[in-house]
């Protein structure tokens, strides 16, 4: 089954020149997903490399409307190109989780928690290739279209950390840990309400290049914390 992620590294990697490359992309990985849950008998969203496989086929998922909308879309589509690349190429060096779950992660929430999460991640992460399109290009559909992926990241984002603060209480008893992966969540969330109340008050090209920062932060919050520090989230 590896092999269809592998199989989405290089349709990633020359979607820039067509745009059926990526569907294809997420073809392929959108299968390995099905296939890998059903063989697990669960949401395949444990470890790096499904959740790195998940984000990747999410941040495809979201663009397509985009791509349809947008004036100049082949900025876009070369940045997304590289991105799911480095992405894929990440998912294949990681090691596939396949053992059974532990029993704190038993839970529907957890499901829940988990694909909120990263489906905010792939918007964060469009939110932040529009705003470079925005100041390299200077379209102005791009930098709308970069307000609209940030405000729906955070909306999932948002709800992602009602879901985990559920899941927390049914696994320890409490809504709130101190753990590193909890602090820099609510970090990314400031820094993205940071954003939205921002562009109300900022020029244009000052917004968009602070959404475009904003992807770093997520990306630390996502694999910085989980290698760097220790955390009940680490399994």
């Amino acid at each position: 089954m590896k092999l269809l992620v592998f199989s989405a590294l290089p349709l990633y990697l020359f979607g820039g020149f067509y745009r059926w490359l990526l569907v294809a992309g997420l073809l392929a990985q959108g299968v390995y997903l099905l296939l890998r849950g059903l063989k697990m008998g669960r949401l395949p969203l444990v470890g790096v490399h499904d959740t790195l496989v998940f984000m990747t086929a999410s941040i495809v998922l979201f663009a397509l409307p985009l791509w349809a909308r947008l004036k100049e879309e082949g900025l876009l589509r070369w940045a997304a190109a590289v991105l799911l690349s480095v992405l894929s190429l990440l998912a294949l060096l990681a090691e596939p989780r396949s053992g059974p779950l532990p029993p704190v992660l038993r839970t529907y929430w957890f499901e829940l928690h988990v694909a909120l999460s990263f489906f905010s991640y792939a918007l964060f992460a469009l939110a932040a290739l529009l705003g470079l399109q925005f100041l390299l290009q200077g379209e102005a559909g791009a930098e709308k279209a970069q307000y609209r992926m940030a405000l729906m990241g955070y909306l999932l984002f948002s709800l992602s950390m009602v879901a985990g603060g559920v899941w927390a209480f049914l696994a320890w008893g409490t809504y709130w840990l101190w753990t590193p992966k909890e602090l820099w969540s609510s970090i990314l969330w400031l820094y993205w309400s940071l954003y939205l109340h921002a562009r109300l008050r900022l020029s244009p090209r000052a917004s968009a290049a602070l959404g475009t920062g904003g992807f770093a932060v997520a990306m630390f919050t996502y694999l910085g914390v989980g290698l760097l520090m220790k955390s009940s989230h680490t399994f």
